[in-house]
């Protein structure tokens, strides 16, 4: 095995089992396979045990076991991961570190505006309980009800609000980590200003699992909207929809919470398959663009900014129809379209899917680019290019040519992905924007990344996790 890793000896396993009791410790196959597959079935891994730590010190003695026996960990949150991070590799010798129990909120401070969070909370869990005290924990994303905080630091998470309020990595301002020898580092700090040395907070976050396991921590939470306008426009072209984004930019500032692209493709799949969903205005438009607009008092300023927006660019023909919603249940039926794009592409048979990014004025080029490529590589091919229009990051997905063959279209996946890597590459763009590396990705990093960037990430790991007992094979390829 990589690294001088073990299999797990049964008499290994018991100590195992010990250590979290009969609560903590999965070992059927019924029960520990949803612990090995991800949500679109690319990857089925095996696993003898799946272990459910309640606290800190449980995960601490789990590692320093695991450490001592040379045995692999792969921690993993609400499972909701797409680059299959947290998932065990086929091999059977991996043990499935779960954190769903561990999911206190330990602390809310509505006057330092923070809150404190076990891994294992849910998201949905954090925004509620801000919500209690008049706050919001801004983070949105379509997997909120099922996603839990320790993976959204793990894998630096982005969503839907990143254009006004920044990546996970903006959010955290403490963490609760435990490293593979089992040592406990409480960073659970929430301040603002903290230049005590190297930051080992921004190490962890966005790490997926290799360095420590993130058992808690110290998020910043901000003032609730006092209103908010949600805008869905149709716009001629891509070039018009950045045209509109330049212009809400500038006329709402920090107001602008959102702005997504949605292409035609995607009303027309939503449409087909879910039946509660409508085409949102009267004619169809090439592209679609989702877009908030939230001030901090309620004043009518929200729909005043929007409209004023709207008029200007329907004046310029960059908007050709737009609605504004009238109701919180309109606004929500607006954003169950976007939320959905993703899962609704099941439906057409197979979906080969990118999280990349490129400069926000080079989106139109790139799609443009990548589209041609697609057609001629897979002829009928169907680009469903969506995402955070606002902060340069799309879901470049390809769902199957009609009446294609699914397995021998999904065959071809690295070769397609190559192709829009490639063109990515040539933008000056990034593989990944939101999803991470995790297993999927780990030979494209190698071609990206420069022998300086490796050596230095390899270092950082060594240090962390001298024995590579955590989560190996993700990230970074086994030597």
């Amino acid at each position: 095995m990589q690294n001088g890793l073990k299999a797990p000896t049964p008499e290994v396993l018991a100590r195992f089992a010990a250590i979290v009791g009969e609560k903590g410790v999965l070992t059927a196959p019924a029960d520990v396979r949803p612990y090995c597959q991800e949500w679109r079935d690319k990857y089925l891994g095996k696993t003898p045990m799946v272990l459910r730590p309640a606290s800190t010190a449980e995960v601490s003695a789990i590692l320093k076991l695991a450490n001592e026996e040379r045995i692999a960990i792969v921690p993993q949150g609400g499972n909701t991961g797409l680059v299959g991070g947290q998932t065990p590799f086929e091999t059977g010798t991996e043990l499935v570190l779960s954190l769903e129990r561990m999911k206190a909120i330990r602390a809310v401070d509505p006057a330092g505006n923070t809150l404190t969070a076990e891994a294992g909370a849910t998201l949905k869990a954090v925004q509620d309980a801000a919500a209690a005290v008049n706050r919001l924990f801004p983070l949105s994303l379509a997997a909120e009800g099922t996603c839990q905080i320790g993976g959204n630091i793990a894998t630096n998470a982005g969503g839907v609000h990143v254009l006004r309020y920044g990546t996970m990595r903006d959010l955290v301002l403490g963490i609760e980590a435990v490293f593979a020898s089992g040592e406990i580092w409480n960073g659970l700090r929430t301040l603002r200003k903290d230049n005590t040395g190297y930051d080992l907070r921004s190490l962890l976050i966005g790490s997926e699992g290799t360095l420590g396991v993130i058992t808690a921590a110290s998020l910043k939470l901000f003032p609730r909207p006092a209103e908010v306008a949600t805008v869905f426009a149709g716009c001629p072209s891509l070039e018009a929809a950045g045209q509109l984004f330049s212009r809400a930019f500038e006329s709402a500032g920090p107001m602008l919470t959102a702005f997504e692209l949605i292409p035609r493709i995607a009303v027309e799949f939503l449409t087909a398959h879910m039946e509660r969903m409508r085409d949102p205005l009267e004619a169809p438009h090439p592209w679609y663009v989702l877009m908030e607009v939230a001030p901090p008092v309620a004043d009518g300023l929200a729909e005043q900014v929007a409209m004023t927006i709207l008029e200007t660019a329907l004046e310029n023909g960059i908007v050709t129809d737009a609605a504004v919603a009238a109701s919180e249940g309109q606004a929500r039926d607006f954003w169950c379209m976007r939320e959905n794009i993703s899962e609704i592409q099941k439906h057409e048979g197979g979906s080969i899917k990118h999280d990349v990014s490129v400069p926000v004025s080079a989106i139109p080029a790139f799609i443009a680019e990548a589209d041609a490529e697609i057609e001629r590589l897979v002829p009928g091919a169907r680009p469903v290019p969506f995402g955070h229009y606002g902060d340069g990051n799309i879901h470049y997905n390809i769902s199957q040519p009609k009446d294609a063959d699914k397995s021998a279209y999904l065959a071809r996946w690295e070769e397609i992905s190559d192709a829009v890597h490639a063109i990515v590459a040539r933008f000056g763009g990034s593989i990944s924007a939101e999803h991470g590396i995790g297993r999927m990705k780990a030979e494209a990093l190698e071609r990206v990344k420069s022998p300086v960037e490796l050596a230095m990430m390899r270092r950082l790991k060594d240090a962390f996790d001298p024995r590579g007992i955590l989560n190996p094979g993700k990230v970074l390829l086994p030597r």
